[in-house]
């Protein structure tokens, strides 16, 4: 028996390998759709009902791993701290890592300050690691001794803690639980090979004797959850997912489970790690994102994404269809980090201001972000949430052809109407020169039918007065490659673009693009590889009008933005604009997005 809801099925694996000291190791990212007998809109209406409608909630990593902080015998390793007892981080034996516990205590926990920090972001549930890769639980297990209550002199149970405090101010509770990896206990997927005694360990058992006892003691011993959230499945045996699948379905019904599960069971697709998608996504899916760097407390880690990013982040996912998980490291003591509580209280205030935006919330009929931000939609009103907001009191929404009843820039629950013309099929408003709110400023317009199924012209645009950045995402290519690629800045810090590259001698990449205003505009190329001219590339612009821009510019490993010279479109409406590789390393040379600019004459 399957489960899960998106309409089609694929396995993306992506095996990429980090360094250090010599010392290496893979991670296997997984993501799976799969297709199953319960649709979309049944999940919607029963199990289904709270992700569906949340569209934000926390995601919180904490273990042993946190009282590490990214410090191991002296020396800072830079990277997510919940992988620090690996070879490619600190490469820690299992015995001194297991030594740990012997002084966690973790005596600042405070789990209705926690629940209360979500509720107050406007988080509608938390999902928490019971048992990460590393093995040790967070719970009371009874199925093995390596847990915070047995091995540990805070002697606790801070999921049930947790679990409480969430189901006390109306929050919905759910658990990670690392099913496939384990380091620390013989068997498991990354552990040790053998017993103490040197009798060879099998998965199977660790398998049955670890990880599905202790799945059943989460759904069990905690009330009712909401969540069982599996992560990173590798070669699992298909009928051991199938077994785990059944037992929750069995003792938690109400629970949801994604993608990560394995074979195509989940609920809904649990998307790549910091992944924030640039087109719509049908069916039920989720984002998972941290607020820093690491997704566990590390001490040097103060990269915190300020409330306008979240939000950003946050608006851009509801606005692709889906839900924003998003993340937060407790330190060793249980302390969430100033920081990131300061920003989440931050980010609490505005949307309750504007929860329209957020909850029950629909997706952007465009299919894509605006340059100025993004488009949420909600019975007969669209949302602009504007993160750019022009200075010259006019904002341009290209391509919309279902009629405007009315149109309102709010200030929390005031509004104020706002004025508007059509002009070479843009709709343009009339606005203050200063932004309405902080850090995003909202915009309604009433509708003559549903928002979210309301005509526009999808084409990317160029706008006369804000920057416009034309990804590869949406370029029709010739003669090239293009593909999604991801990368580590640091050890798991997770970087996505779609990108085009291994170019030929008649290789394009072409974009559709609609026009407001004729004029001349600065166009600059991002973009990184090799150049046959020792660091240089040259790239050939052209228009449908045959306006043709080709310049040398400078080329690293790196993606870089380049300016390229001056474009100039003689006519509104619709236009094309071509980029070719005309000097340079075709195979390596890859080009992420085209950036063009107004240049104002008057």
């Amino acid at each position: 028996m399957r489960y899960a809801v998106l309409l089609f099925a694929f396995v993306l694996l992506t095996t990429i390998s980090t360094s250090q000291n010599n010392k290496t190791e893979s991670i296997q990212m997984d993501k799976m759709w799969g297709e199953t007998t319960v649709s979309t809109d049944a999940l919607k209406a029963g199990r289904g009902k709270l992700f569906d409608e949340s569209n934000f909630a926390m995601f919180i990593h904490w273990g042993l791993f946190s009282s590490l902080g990214g410090v191991w015998d002296n020396k800072t390793y830079y990277g997510i701290g919940e992988w620090m007892m690996r070879k490619a981080m600190a490469n820690i034996p299992v015995d001194k890592y297991r030594d740990i516990a012997k002084t966690f205590n973790p005596k600042d926990f405070d789990a209705k300050a926690i629940a209360k920090l979500a509720k107050d972001a406007g988080m509608k549930y938390i999902i928490i690691t019971s048992k990460h890769h590393e093995g040790f639980a967070m719970f009371d297990s009874k199925a093995d001794s390596f847990n915070i209550v047995a091995a540990t002199p805070f002697a606790r149970d801070p999921m049930k803690e947790l679990s409480a405090a969430c189901h006390e101010l109306g929050l919905g509770f759910g658990f990670y639980y690392s099913h496939n990896q384990d380091w620390t206990t013989p068997g498991g997927t990354n552990g040790p090979k053998t017993y103490p005694d040197g009798t060879p360990a099998t998965f199977d058992e660790y398998f049955y004797k670890k990880c599905l006892p202790q799945v059943k003691e989460i759904c069990t011993n905690y009330g009712k959850i909401d969540f069982v959230w599996f992560d990173t499945p590798g070669k699992m045996k298909e009928e051991q997912v199938i077994e785990l699948v059944n037992t929750v379905r069995e003792l938690q019904p109400k629970a949801m489970m994604c993608s990560r599960v394995g074979h195509g069971m989940g609920d809904y697709a649990s998307l790549g790690d910091m992944e924030v998608p640039m087109r719509n996504n049908e069916g039920l899916w989720e984002t998972c994102d941290t607020n820093n760097d690491s997704w566990s407390y590390a001490w040097y880690d103060k990269n915190f994404k300020s409330p306008k990013e979240i939000l950003h982040r946050l608006i851009s996912t509801i606005g692709r269809g889906g839900t924003y998980l998003f993340n937060i490291g407790p330190n060793g003591t249980g302390k969430v980090p100033e920081i990131a509580t300061k920003f989440l209280e931050e980010t609490g205030k505005w949307i309750r201001k504007y929860p329209q935006v957020i909850y029950a919330a629909g997706s952007s009929p465009w299919g894509h972000a605006l340059a100025w931000g993004d488009v949420i939609t909600k019975g007969n009103s669209m949302y602009l949430s504007v993160f750019d907001w022009p200075q010259d009191g006019k904002l341009y929404l290209p391509g919309l052809k279902t009629k405007i009843v009315s149109a309102s820039v709010l200030q929390g629950a005031n509004k104020t109407d706002i004025q508007f013309e059509v002009k070479n099929g843009w709709t343009i408003f009339n606005i203050p020169c200063t932004p309405a709110d902080f850090p995003v400023s909202v915009i309604e317009l009433k509708l003559d039918g549903v928002a979210e199924k309301a005509k526009v012209n999808t084409d990317l645009a160029i706008y006369p007065n804000i920057t416009s950045t034309l990804s590869t995402e949406f370029a029709e290519v010739t003669g090239a490659t293009k593909k999604g690629v991801n990368w580590m800045e640091k050890f798991g810090e997770w970087k996505h673009v779609s990108q085009i590259s291994e170019w030929g001698e008649n290789s394009k990449a072409v974009w559709k693009v609609d026009v407001n205003t004729p004029g001349y505009y600065a166009l600059s190329l991002r973009y990184k590889g090799a150049g046959k001219v020792a660091g240089k590339l040259v790239w050939h612009t052209e228009t449908d009008e045959k306006i043709v821009v080709q310049n040398q510019q400078a080329v690293t490993e790196k993606y870089q933005t380049y300016p390229m010279g001056i474009l100039e479109f003689k006519t509104a409406g619709k236009h094309s604009i071509s980029v070719s590789l005309a000097e340079g390393d075709p195979e390596i040379s890859s080009l992420e997005s085209v950036i063009i600019s107004p240049v104002l004459t008057e």
